[in-house]
């Protein structure tokens, strides 16, 4: 159908990831854990976190307000807003309402779409969303962010090490710099509880983590063999991972990844031809719903994986090990790591695979195709090389620290009628944050080191940033 917009994806991304992190081989020692537990266990090497300064609605205003600014935008060329996270502050009231009021500044009120929420899934639900407004009668030729933000914080104890936090904002439209590949995806939803937040006083979840992790495989094998049928229908050819040049995954820390990498090898075996002689051979008659948590067949497929892992996935966990599980940002936070990872000449036309897991649950296997432009391609990969500077320039905070400021957070974060006791100097420049919670729980905000807050009108343009034309 040649009338619909070509090649529709994201043309820019915008990552916030916070000025504060605690080292995981300090917090190994601090919890009386063993040396490489955190570290080789989980795969992690830092965690991102946010003291009271801030919550979900401040690191989706940094987000939105940081994409529309580096890259010379408009507000009125954004026709479509949503935004994907698990991050409740509010039972009736969505984080994008909170977002509006970047867009009334600027005399632009006509914005369609709210919140998607489903676990860490909603920012990819909020992504499919835009994708399909602009694919259809309802686009009026201008473009669309998505916003995927998280404050992924856990109780004391073994579970606190896989949190994280950060926020990431997309535009999307025409012609992009990673269009998704149409038809090429295939989605799973069911019930099941392997984690969930039923107590909204609390930013705590309740997990059930061998079940969250067989929950997690078991959707990955499912949206694989669907994506590899979709695409035998379309093409005519059967595929395998070497159809993706990299392949980015839900992090909810690296050790997992490469185990999910290692799983995609091991549907790849079985769907191959037998041969008796190999020493994978027996794992062919494994039952498939024990496979998911057997040993010897992991550790078997991880190495036999692990050559390809290094091509394909490695590169795209910069971000995730030194900042966490960002929830809803995180698979997005894994595309960014590949353009901090390879070069515009290593990406240009390549294909990514992407899978987007959200407990509870809903997942979905899909893919990009990078441009083949590689003037935009470069402009895009330019707009990120600020990321490298700003994750060794984090401030490091030692664990004691840390447990101190998590539970302050832990007491404060739903009170009314309190200022943050957190001082904003430690945020970095162009960061918003909660200016005071009054007494009917209604949150103002400012931004850090600018004239510029939710009451000021912004006259800032940058002349150097990259101008993008609405597709009317």
């Amino acid at each position: 159908m040649t009338h619909w917009p070509q090649n529709v994806g994201i043309l820019a991304l915008e990552v916030y990831i916070p000025n504060t992190y605690v080292c995981h081989k300090d917090l190994e020692q601090f919890d009386g854990a063993s040396t490489g537990k955190y570290t080789i266990g989980l795969g992690q090497q830092g965690m991102g976190f946010c003291s009271d300064i801030e919550d979900i609605c401040s690191l989706s205003l940094t987000a939105v307000h940081g994409l529309i600014e580096r890259h010379g935008i408009k507000y009125t060329d954004i026709g479509h807003l949503q935004v994907g996270t698990e991050t409740l502050l509010d039972k009736s009231k969505s984080v994008k309402t909170v977002l509006m009021q970047l867009f009334q500044r600027h005399g632009n009120s006509d914005v369609e779409g709210v919140d998607c929420i489903n676990a860490c899934y909603g920012g990819t639900a909020a992504l499919f969303n835009a994708v399909n407004w602009i694919e259809s009668s309802s686009w009026d030729g201008r473009y669309a962010v998505v916003v995927a933000a998280d404050i992924a914080v856990y109780a004391s104890g073994p579970a606190r090490p896989t949190g994280g936090a950060g926020a990431i904002a997309m535009l999307v439209g025409p012609n992009a710099v990673l269009s998704i590949d149409r038809g090429m995806r295939c989605t799973h939803m069911e019930h099941v509880y392997d984690f969930y937040k039923p107590d909204l006083s609390s930013e705590y979840p309740r997990v059930n983590g061998q079940l969250s992790i067989k929950c997690f495989l078991r959707a990955l094998d499912i949206t694989y063999k669907g994506y590899k049928a979709k695409a035998l229908k379309l093409t005519g050819k059967k595929i395998d991972m070497t159809h993706f040049d990299y392949i980015a995954f839900h992090s909810p820390y690296c050790k997992l990844v490469q185990k999910s990498f290692a799983r995609l090898a091991y549907q790849d075996y079985l769907s191959g031809e037998e041969d008796p002689t190999d020493p994978l051979h027996a794992f062919r008659s494994v039952v498939e719903d024990e496979s998911y948590l057997d040993k010897d067949l992991e550790r078997a497929f991880l190495k036999h994986s692990q050559a390809q892992f290094n091509q394909r996935t490695e590169p795209t966990l910069v971000i995730p090990k030194n900042v966490g599980n960002m929830y809803t940002a995180t698979l997005y936070s894994c595309l960014a790591s590949l353009f901090l990872s390879k070069t515009s000449d290593d990406l240009l036309s390549k294909r990514i695979g992407a899978f987007s897991y959200g407990s509870g649950l809903a997942a979905t296997m899909y893919s990009f195709t990078v441009t083949s432009d590689l003037d935009q391609l470069r402009t895009f990969e330019k707009s990120l090389e600020h990321l490298k500077t700003h994750l060794s320039d984090r401030i490091k905070v030692e664990p004691a620290l840390f447990e101190s400021l998590m539970k302050e957070r832990e007491i404060t974060h739903h009170l009314p009628n309190r200022t943050p006791s957190y001082s904003p100097t430690q945020l970095c420049p162009g960061t918003y944050h909660i200016l005071h919670v009054d007494e009917e729980h209604r949150r103002s905000y400012s931004r850090t080191s600018l004239l510029d807050t939710l009451t000021q009108p912004s006259n800032h343009h940058s002349d150097c940033a990259p101008h993008y034309c609405p597709h009317m």
